[in-house]
C-alpha cells in the first residue's frame, strides 16, 4: 500500500488507487514538482512509428517555446538517442539524481542506452528490473523544469506500460497506429487498458497514412479510403487527431540523428490538445 493511502480519510472505504487524489499527489511530488504536464505516447503494438512521433511532438512543442523533455521507456528497443544524435554516459548530481542528456534544441532526454558502455548490447532483463528502471527515470532523474514531459513507452498493454499508468501521473495519452491496424482491436485494447487505469486519451495520430507523389504531390493512401479509417476511429471511441505520411527523406534524418532538422511533419491538432493541458 502507498505511503499516500496510509494517512488518506477515505483509507477505510477505498476500493481502488487508480484515481485516488491522495495518490496522484504522492506520484507528482517525487522530486519532479517542476514537470507541468506528463504525455504519454503509446501504441498497440510495435512497428508503427511510435517513437518517430514522440520525437516530433518533442521537437514541435520546442520550436513553440516550451520546455520539454523525453523519457525513453522502452527500454527493449530504446531509440530516442539515435533519433536526436546522443552518445555518451549521462551523469549525476551529487544528490545521486541523474541529469538528462539535451539535445541541440534543447529537449531533454534519458534512455537506457544513454547508461550503457555499449549501444548495441542486447537488455536482457525481466519485466521487474525493467519496470524498476522506467519508476528511476521519474523519480532518479534531476527533469528540472518542464512544460512538458513525453513518455516514449513500449508498445502493447504489458509491465512497463502499466508502472507507468501506476507510478508516473499521466495526464493524457496520444495513441499511435498505422491504418491497417485502425481496424483492428490492436487499438482497442490500447484504449481500454487506458481506460481501466482511468487516464485521458487525447486522441490518435495516425502514422503511414499516406505517401506524396513525387511528380505531382498528390496524396495516396496506403491503407483503404479515408471516410473508412475515420469511421473505424469513431467506432473504437477516438478522434483521429493527425495523419502522418511515410516519408523516407524524414526516415534518414531520424537514423542520421537529425530529427530536429525534419520539415514539413504536421502534428497541429495533436500539439492543440496538448497545450489545450498546459
Amino acid at each position: 500500500m502507498s505511503s499516500a493511502c496510509e494517512t488518506c480519510p477515505s483509507k477505510s472505504g477505498c476500493k481502488s488507487q487508480d484515481s485516488c487524489p491522495s495518490l496522484e499527489k504522492e506520484k507528482r511530488n517525487k522530486g519532479n514538482e517542476g514537470i507541468k504536464k506528463v504525455i504519454g505516447i503509446c501504441s498497440g503494438k510495435g512497428g508503427v512509428g511510435k517513437s518517430f512521433v514522440s520525437s516530433m511532438l518533442a521537437v514541435a512543442l520546442s520550436k513553440k517555446g516550451y520546455k520539454v523533455g523525453i523519457m525513453d521507456a522502452d527500454v527493449t528497443g530504446p531509440s530516442i538517442p539515435r533519433s536526436f544524435g546522443l552518445h555518451g554516459m549521462l551523469v549525476a548530481t551529487d544528490e545521486n539524481r541523474i541529469i538528462p542528456a539535451v539535445t541541440k534544441g534543447g529537449i531533454k532526454a534519458v534512455s537506457l542506452n544513454l547508461l550503457l558502455d555499449d549501444e548495441e548490447a542486447p537488455v536482457v532483463w525481466r519485466g521487474p528490473v525493467i519496470s524498476g528502471l522506467v519508476k528511476q527515470f521519474w523519480t532518479d532523474v534531476d527533469w528540472g523544469m518542464l512544460d512538458v514531459l513525453l513518455i516514449d513507452m513500449p508498445p502493447g498493454t504489458g509491465d512497463v506500460p502499466l508502472t507507468v499508468f501506476q507510478s508516473i501521473p499521466v495526464d493524457g495519452l496520444v495513441l499511435v497506429s498505422t491504418p491497417q491496424d485502425l481496424v483492428s482491436m490492436i487499438v482497442s485494447k490500447a484504449r481500454n487498458m487506458a481506460n481501466m487505469m482511468n487516464v485521458g486519451i487525447l486522441g490518435l495520430v495516425e502514422n503511414m497514412s499516406y505517401i506524396k507523389c513525387p511528380h505531382c504531390d498528390e496524396k495516396i493512401s496506403l491503407f483503404g479510403d479515408d471516410d473508412e479509417l475515420t469511421e473505424a476511429a469513431s467506432k473504437a471511441g477516438l478522434e483521429i487527431l493527425d495523419k502522418l505520411p511515410l516519408d523516407s527523406s524524414a526516415t534518414a534524418l531520424v537514423d542520421s540523428g537529425k530529427a530536429e532538422d525534419i520539415e514539413g511533419i504536421s502534428l497541429e491538432n495533436t500539439i492543440a490538445k496538448i497545450e489545450a493541458l498546459l
